[in-house]
Order: structure tokens, then C-alpha cells, then sequence
């Protein structure tokens, strides 16, 4: 475990004790964005309520600086010049990093005709059909890890190639079965376990950008 790893979950746990027993799945769940990121890839994610809340608080920390301001490079700073002069320079003076990450719960018009068209629990999984691809992340937040429509999406992430991560509460449950790596929030009731979900997955999001955007 590498050193940028290993301060930063400690850092979680000396905050959070209670968490000392998700250390090694978040490393594993980190391992898997990193793979992923560093070939290219993006993270789609899912969840219900407000898991669908933290879905999107994700792809905040993700596409735009978290802690870091996350300059562009010099060579992509003139490519934005050499297309445009006179809107170019505020382009490359005021643009970030992106670590790529969609959220499925904010396509209204898409979801909603998926809904009367055709099946509403299948909603998530049309969008891994459409956006995954081999070496991507599908992240599955669910506090129960038994939501229909997470299990619908995880298989088909499954079926395309894509890791999938899971995010949940201790019990055992259908996703952590089927996930390559799930993270299980030591706690069962729902609240409680979202009030975990957090800090995890702020320890992820600074892990990805210390490495990607140093």
C-alpha cells in the first residue's frame, strides 16, 4: 500500500475509528478508480434517495478541484488560444482537471420516458448499457445493498466489462455479493450508515486527486 494511500486513510481513521474495518476495502476500491483513471476511463454511479444526493456530491469532488486547484497544462492552455484567441486565454486561466464521473440520477428527460416506456427499476441500468465500457467503474451506493435498481445496473456493468464497486451498510447483502469490491459502512440503520458513506467516500475522492492532479 503506497504511501498517499495509507496517510489518508489513516487520516479517516483517526477521525472516524469505527471505520478501521472498511481500511482494506477502500484501498481495494481506490485501486480499482485508480486503474481505471490512469487508462482512461470514468466512473458512473447510482443510488436511491439520498445515496442519489451522494451520487452527485461525488461528481462535484471528481470534475472540478476538491482540495487542489488542478491547473491545466501548458500545452492544452494553447490549444484553447489556438481555437479561439480572444476566448482562449480565460478558458486556460479558469478551467480544472476532471476526473470523469457521471451521476444517473440527473437525466430527467431520459429517465422519465424510460420509466412510461418501459421498465422503471431497469432506468440505471440503461445508462450503464449506454455510457460503460470496458475498464470503467460502476459505483453502487445503496444502503441496504439489496435496491433492485442498483442490482439491475450492476449486472449490466458486469456483463459490459466494467469493475464494480459497492457502497453499503455491514449486513450482507446482493451487491456486496457481486461486486468486486464493496465497502460495507459498519452500521444498519440507514441514517447512520449514510453519515459514513460520507467521510469514505471524501477519502476516495482526495486519495484520486493527490495522485492525478499532484
Amino acid at each position: 500500500m503506497n504511501s498517499c494511500i495509507v496517510r489518508h486513510l489513516d487520516t479517516l481513521i483517526s477521525r472516524y475509528p469505527e471505520l478501521d474495518v472498511c481500511k482494506e476495502s477502500i484501498a481495494d476500491a481506490y485501486v480499482l478508480l485508480e486503474e481505471s483513471y490512469a487508462n482512461h476511463g470514468k466512473l458512473l454511479i447510482a443510488g436511491n434517495g439520498g445515496s442519489a444526493a451522494d451520487s452527485e456530491h461525488i461528481v462535484g469532488e471528481l470534475m472540478k478541484g476538491f482540495m487542489k486547484k488542478r491547473p491545466l497544462s501548458e500545452e492544452l492552455v494553447k490549444k484553447f488560444v489556438a481555437a479561439n484567441a480572444e476566448l482562449g486565454p480565460a478558458l486556460g486561466s479558469t478551467l480544472q482537471g476532471a476526473l470523469p464521473a457521471i451521476a444517473l440520477d440527473g437525466h430527467l428527460a431520459l429517465t422519465t420516458a424510460y420509466m412510461n416506456d418501459c421498465d422503471p427499476l431497469l432506468c440505471f441500468a440503461q445508462q450503464v448499457n449506454g455510457y460503460g465500457t470496458a475498464g470503467d467503474v460502476f459505483l453502487g451506493i445503496s444502503t441496504s445493498g439489496n435496491s433492485k435498481n442498483i442490482l439491475y445496473a450492476a449486472t449490466v456493468a458486469k456483463a459490459k466489462g466494467l469493475k464494480v464497486i459497492g457502497l453499503t451498510g455491514e449486513r450482507d447483502s446482493k451487491l456486496a455479493a457481486m461486486a468486486d469490491v464493496c465497502v460495507r459502512a459498519p452500521q444498519t440503520e440507514t441514517f447512520k450508515i449514510q453519515e459514513l458513506h460520507l467521510p469514505i467516500y471524501h477519502c476516495l475522492c482526495l486519495m484520486l486527486e493527490e495522485r492525478f492532479f499532484e
